[in-house]
């Protein structure tokens, strides 16, 4: 490749890619976990086949983590990060195949330079597996159109099953993929083969154990995750947020390209040329439902990640043919590289140490912000007032405070419990009743104070504390704990199979 600039030869990309791995790590260690990262450590402290939220991948690789690395934030984020590593050198190969090196080194540059990647790449949500997995079975359909070797409908299933076991919404990279079968001719001869009914149900064989837990649960994790689908009055409100989101957490310098790509290539799906149509079909599916969902209620800025390497394809594509006779592009994708990494940077050493707290809640930080001082305080109060247990009402403080409180004497009569939404914790040892006697504290914040939830649990609660949590002295949120003693009956509500779904 000696007509391919440095930053755009295999080497260049490796060391960059590493090089951004090594930031990761750096920055994973030395902040704090947000809040569905705490809830998610519980997870992975009790591995299952599945979970009232998600399927259980995410726990696997954190519990993985935790064997390795022990109970800590890196922990947590260790395999997500080399995911980001695997990711690019998969999305490279992807590229090679299907547009050539620059296209390739293009793409990698920019999934590298998105914001989801370059700042959320260290955040362990199920996302990160999504990702990958999606990933990976889209390179195995690259590897199957170009070599012909009906083998790689067993590499397809494999990552489709996987995917699946790590996020539903993959469930729409099958429908994709039966999409481009019918609908490019070449493509049909694959029904024909043992090997794609055998990929199908690898996927399915991989997927089962999810199913399992699910049928001993009233498949509550699919309530929960499909009860929302098209939910809600048709309305305008939420379609230009998530349109606006995407291009954000794309790059909006990326996603320029990225659109003028996407038409090229549809207009080779039209034409029904295989790998146009691969790229573009695939995506269609779950594009489909986000922006079906969008005309309903809000969809949150991270569901449409498993896309963002299609994303990265397809702008890759535009500017390596449209930089070769224009400098314009040339000029414009090194820009929305260098500014896409300028600000992963600057971003996660910001994440480690807060360069200003002037934008309190609307830092895209905060939630990493003043936990361990918020430890140190409860921690405290449980001494002084001889506390032997610790509630909540939510899953993220929950998850918060059991990382903060390990091991800490005053409090380990029993873990930190939140009262309601038990099926969030059916994975782990249920505490008992009598875990409960003596006095326990109620943390909560003043937005979702839910305190009048145990005036008939106990015959004494009372306010005793509040303080703010905080960043380099602006308030965050404001902190409350309640005293409570002599329960008057069950305090944890029962484990229920169907919670409201907002």
């Amino acid at each position: 490749m000696p007509d391919l600039p440095l930053f755009l030869r295999p080497g260049g990309l490796v060391a960059l890619v590493l090089a951004l791995a090594v930031l990761k790590v750096w920055a994973a260690a030395n902040s704090h976990l947000v809040e569905d990262e705490a809830y998610y450590r519980l997870w992975g402290l009790h591995p299952a086949l599945g979970y009232y939220d998600h399927p259980p991948m995410i726990a696997w690789w954190i519990w993985a983590g935790q064997q390795l690395l022990g109970d800590t934030v890196l922990a947590v984020r260790a395999a997500v990060i080399l995911s980001s590593v695997l990711g690019s050198l998969v999305l490279w190969r992807t590229g090679l195949l299907l547009f050539g090196a620059r296209a390739a080194g293009w793409a990698v540059l920019f999934f590298n330079a998105s914001l989801l990647i370059g700042i959320g790449g260290i955040l362990a949500t199920p996302d990160a597996p999504s990702v990958l997995f999606w990933g990976l079975a889209f390179w195995a359909l690259v590897e199957l159109q170009t070599s012909e070797n009906a083998n790689w409908w067993l590499a397809v299933g494999l990552f489709a099953g996987l995917g699946l076991v790590s996020k539903y919404s993959c469930l729409f990279l099958g429908t994709g993929i039966l999409l481009w079968l019918v609908w490019v001719p070449t493509a049909r001869k694959w029904f024909g083969t043992w090997q794609l009914w055998a990929g199908g149900l690898l996927a399915v064989y991989i997927f089962a154990p999810v199913l399992y837990w699910n049928q001993l649960h009233d498949w509550v994790s699919f309530y929960k995750q499909f009860g929302r689908a098209g939910s809600g009055a048709l309305t305008s409100k939420y379609i230009f947020e998530f349109i606006g989101a995407v291009f954000g957490l794309m790059n909006p310098l990326v996603a320029l390209p990225a659109c003028l790509g996407a038409a090229l290539l549809s207009r080779g799906t039209w034409g029904k040329q295989a790998g146009s149509a691969l790229v573009i079909v695939t995506v269609l599916p779950f594009l489909a439902y986000l922006i079906f969902h969008s005309l309903h209620a809000r969809v949150q800025a991270n569901w449409p990640a498993p896309l963002f390497p299609a994303f990265a394809l397809m702008a890759g594509m535009f500017v390596a043919r449209a930089s070769t006779a224009s400098r314009f592009w040339r000029i414009w994708a090194t820009g929305a590289v260098v500014s896409g990494l300028v600000i992963a940077v600057v971003v996660q050493i910001h994440a480690v140490a807060p360069l200003t707290g002037v934008l309190a809640r609307k830092d895209p930080t905060f939630q990493l912000r003043g936990w361990p001082e918020v430890g140190r305080q409860i921690e405290q109060i449980a001494e002084a007032e001889d506390a032997h247990f610790v509630l909540t009402s939510s899953y993220g403080l929950t998850g918060h405070l059991d990382f903060l409180l390990k091991g800490h004497t005053a409090v380990s009569q029993a873990p930190v419990s939140q009262v309601n939404e038990r099926i969030r914790y059916i994975m782990a040892p249920q505490t008992s009743s009598e875990s409960f006697g003596g006095t326990g504290l109620y943390v909560t914040t003043n937005r979702r104070d839910r305190s009048a939830l145990l005036l008939d649990r106990f015959a004494d609660v009372r306010l005793i504390a509040e303080f703010p949590r905080q960043v380099r002295g602006v308030e965050l949120e404001q902190m409350r704990v309640y005293r409570m003693s002599d329960p008057t009956g069950s305090v944890l509500d029962p484990v229920e199979t169907r919670q409201p779904t907002g």
